[in-house]
């Protein structure tokens, strides 16, 4: 203790309460400072000089190729398209696949799906080193669960080579309704002929073909005598990635023929009135296959009446009678397989019968093989994938060529 301690301990304890007070007024300084600070702070941004306004975003550049502001256009319906039957008949829309008149007689279900423009095909012959679209789709779903926009929705380009094969070329994936893109860029110069298939799943409501401004252009004729495929939803193309590749369209392509698609989703079933539309054709072969959307008893009833109706306007074109294709998981699947069984049976049968009423030039399709004996051919076990068309195609076309020859 010191000694101012000893001789005053009252002050030396007075002395040490002051100190701590000091040492507490300099730990709550701070805390009296800061709403002051902040205050000041936000008066400051208060009456601060307002902030210029912010200065407008450059346009983006466009992604990819571009179509140049004075390329030429070609409106389609100029000279026709193929896969699109009933010649000048009143249409509702120009890419309809019906007639207008169909509309009442047919089931509402076919008739709203004679709207997609499936199986319809563009020729046109061009010196163009690119080849731009434009065109306009009926409905906003561009795509399905298991079928991407390119084949519900895409315009897919085909050409001949040198030795006059059909291969392809190009496809867009739409990505909204209206539609204008470049095709493809960077062609091999000379004049090719070129194969445009239309959208799968979708119509269309209008369709032009650009190229640019210095090169030559030139609208094919659509053929005549197309082949006709009468069928459902796997006739109309599901669940193809591209509407080229669509057994119908590989069939075409394989042949060098026109062909027609009429299969409705869910609705290809032998109508009679379906037959009678197919009787103001003039086809040169007509292929039924609307087993998948059948029964046994629908097939029993209406097979034999649909040959008949048909052979009595067409006298001798060929006829051919298609079974359904087998789910591809029918091997583990007893039902299904047992279905299948039944309705083959059933449509065996009834060729059995009309052979036996000497009907004449009727040829028959197994189905058990159509999309191969591997179970790969569908991605649904139903609809059949690339791979399953092109199975598909395999087995139609002898049977094919032998009816046409």
């Amino acid at each position: 203790m010191t000694v101012s301690g000893l001789l005053c301990p009252k002050k030396q304890a007075g002395c040490q309460n002051l100190r701590w007070g000091s040492v507490i007024m300099r730990l709550m300084k701070p805390v009296f400072l800061l709403p002051l600070l902040l205050s000041a702070s936000l008066l400051a941004a208060q009456t601060a000089a307002p902030k210029a306004p912010p200065q407008p975003k450059a346009p983006e550049k466009p992604k990819g190729p571009t179509i140049p502001a004075d390329a030429q256009w070609h409106d389609v319906t100029q000279w026709g398209v193929e896969g699109r039957g009933w010649g000048d008949q009143e249409r509702k829309r120009w890419f309809d696949r019906l007639p207008a008149k169909a509309e009442g007689k047919v089931t509402s279900n076919v008739w709203n799906l004679s709207r997609d423009s499936a199986g319809m095909m563009v020729r046109f012959k061009t010196d163009a080193k690119a080849i731009y679209t434009r065109y306009e789709l009926l409905k906003p779903s561009l795509a399905l669960p298991a079928m991407p926009a390119s084949g519900v929705s895409g315009l897919d380009l085909y050409a001949r080579d040198a030795k006059g094969k059909w291969r392809w070329v190009a496809c867009p994936k739409p990505t909204q309704q209206k539609v204008e893109v470049v095709l493809i860029e960077g062609l091999a110069p000379g004049e090719h002929e070129f194969a445009a298939y239309l959208p799968l799943y979708n119509g269309v409501e209008k369709l032009e073909i650009g190229v640019p401004k210095e090169a030559k252009f030139e609208g094919q004729t659509p053929r005549q005598k197309p082949v006709v495929f009468y069928g459902t939803s796997i006739t109309h193309g599901a669940n193809a990635s591209r509407p080229g590749m669509v057994h119908t369209a590989i069939l075409g392509r394989r042949l060098d023929r026109p062909v027609m698609n009429l299969g409705f989703s869910g609705n290809g079933r032998m109508d009679a009135a379906v037959g009678d539309l197919l009787n103001e054709l003039e086809p040169a072969a007509i292929v039924i296959d609307c087993l998948p959307n059948m029964q046994p008893a629908d097939v029993t009833a209406k097979c034999e009446p649909l040959v008949k109706q048909l052979r009595a306007q067409h006298k001798d074109i060929p006829i051919i009678l298609v079974e359904d294709r087998r789910f591809t998981n029918s091997w583990i699947t007893p039902a299904k397989a047992k279905f299948h069984d039944d309705n083959h049976a059933a449509l065996k049968t009834a060729y059995q019968k009309l052979q036996a009423a000497k009907v004449p030039n009727l040829h028959y399709i197994g189905g058990d093989k159509l999309y191969g004996t591997d179970a790969e051919g569908a991605n649904d076990a139903s609809h059949a994938t690339d791979l399953g068309f092109m199975r598909q195609a395999d087995i139609f076309e002898p049977v094919l060529r032998k009816a046409l020859k």
